[in-house]
């Protein structure tokens, strides 16, 4: 492949993308949706809380189809956000809670891109990932 070639491959964020979390609570909170967590992932979470995986279960777990979120409190703010303090389980969050911005979705083009920035004060700004960082976040999530 030679150098011409190599360019057009890249993505469109060959150069990076800068993210600094703000703990503002911007994607942990507002319309209602999902948090999809895995056996291992609510594992951690109940031994972070100090619960018995069946009592963290029971208290924060639905099951979506043939899938497990993290319930939310009413109008849609994930259940482990708190006005104060941000999300109390921030060092045990899942992984698409620790991924964020660098979903699929919100990278697939710059016009993208700046729809997450205009709804994420940390998007931007901050530690520049590099190409292959981000694309091993966005792998996380889809698998």
């Amino acid at each position: 492949m030679d150098d011409q070639e190599s360019q057009s491959a890249a993505p469109w964020y060959k150069d990076g993308l800068a993210f600094e979390c703000t703990r503002c609570g911007a994607c942990c909170t507002g319309a209602p949706g999902y948090v999809w967590v895995t056996q291992a992932e609510i594992v951690r979470l109940a031994e972070y809380c100090g619960d018995s995986v069946e009592q963290f279960t029971r208290k924060y777990i639905r099951l979506v189809g043939s899938r497990v979120s993290l319930i939310e409190k009413p109008g849609g703010d994930c259940i482990f956000w708190d006005k104060k303090a941000g999300c109390t389980v921030y060092p045990a969050r899942p992984v698409q809670c620790q991924t964020w911005p660098f979903w699929p979705e919100n990278i697939e083009s710059h016009d993208d891109w700046k729809r997450v920035q205009r709804g994420c004060p940390g998007a931007g700004r901050g530690q520049v990932f590099t190409v292959e960082q981000i694309q091993a976040a966005a792998a996380k999530v889809g698998s």
